[in-house]
């Protein structure tokens, strides 16, 4: 399904409400394959990285290099647009400086001249026993506050458990959000922080995000993180 045909407006709506929206459908069940089926080849990466070394959690993914494979590269592309105003909005209720123009190539620009170069989509691996921690992804000073997560794997069928986890913190404490997915569905989330009205007008909520543990299975995701990293 073509990123313009969802309703932005209920998107925008359940983000300001919850920092994240479902995007059902967004990649068909043949083309989730072809991009898992990527995962084991050599060339297309800039970068393998294995979880437990780092603490991360457990399982691995992988970075890919420019030229994205061109479904990505699109999706990429046509997402952003749709999630520059939101963004936009976010951060002026935050008071937070910093604007995006309305079209990724110029917010690439603009992360390539403040040293952040790197590309930052990324397919990931999970197999049973596997989970990934609670983090954000933040690569520079320039961030854009809102990424997408695309489940390429069916539940019940590929894998079982590897639930998508959100948490978010405030002054009123910290709660748990599990967000459920199907093959071919995104999920459009904060990055770092969203708006959140307070008692005293709209305070700032930290987001965090992770997978549960994989109980059996193999469970493939593609992430579009829309700035570079440094």
């Amino acid at each position: 399904m073509k990123p313009s045909a969802y309703d932005w407006e209920s998107m925008g709506h359940s983000l300001d409400a919850h920092g994240h929206a479902v995007l059902p459908g967004l990649l068909t069940g043949s083309q989730c394959g072809a991009l898992a089926a990527l995962y084991p080849g050599e060339t297309g990466y800039r970068s393998k990285i294995v979880m437990e070394r780092h603490g991360f959690g457990r399982g691995e993914y992988k970075y890919f290099s420019y030229p994205l494979p061109s479904l990505l590269d699109a999706l990429r592309y046509e997402l952003y647009a749709q999630l520059a105003p939101i963004a936009n909005r976010w951060n002026q209720q935050m008071g937070v400086a910093a604007r995006y123009p309305g079209a990724l190539g110029i917010f690439l620009r603009q992360c390539h001249q403040a040293g952040q170069t790197r590309p930052t989509p990324l397919i990931l691996q999970y197999g049973e026993g596997d989970y990934n921690c609670l983090h954000q992804d933040l690569y520079g000073e320039l961030v854009f506050p809102l990424q997408v997560a695309i489940l390429l794997s069916a539940p019940g069928r590929d894998f079982t458990g590897g639930e998508f986890v959100m948490t978010e913190r405030s002054g009123d404490g910290q709660q748990a959000n599990v967000v459920a997915l199907s093959q071919g569905d995104a999920v459009v989330f904060a990055v770092h922080q969203r708006p959140a009205m307070g008692w005293r007008g709209i305070r700032k909520v930290a987001l965090r995000h992770g997978v549960s543990r994989v109980r059996s299975g193999q469970r493939h995701t593609v992430g579009l993180i829309f700035h570079d990293a440094a």
